[in-house]
């Protein structure tokens, strides 16, 4: 008889605390946690990936100047 009453006490209370459990550990790996050194190095290469845009944008205005002027001085008689 008391066997029956632990049994039912462990169900009641262990199910909820295993369901709890496995929530938890099912929410942190759909959230993964980036370390700070990982985020600090994306930070770097966002600004370099920046920096690289910003000169070739520099270097195709000067493309299209120099093919401008080109352009210009064939048709010049």
């Amino acid at each position: 008889m008391f066997g029956a009453f632990a049994t039912a006490i462990i169900f009641a209370i262990g199910i909820p605390l295993a369901r709890a459990y496995a929530r938890k550990i099912d929410a942190e790996a759909k959230n993964p946690r980036i370390p700070p050194e990982v985020t600090a190095r994306l930070e770097r290469i966002e600004q370099a990936v920046d920096a690289v845009a910003v000169e070739v944008e520099r270097i195709s205005e000067g493309q299209r100047f120099t093919t401008k002027l080109l352009s210009e001085g064939k048709s010049a008689p």
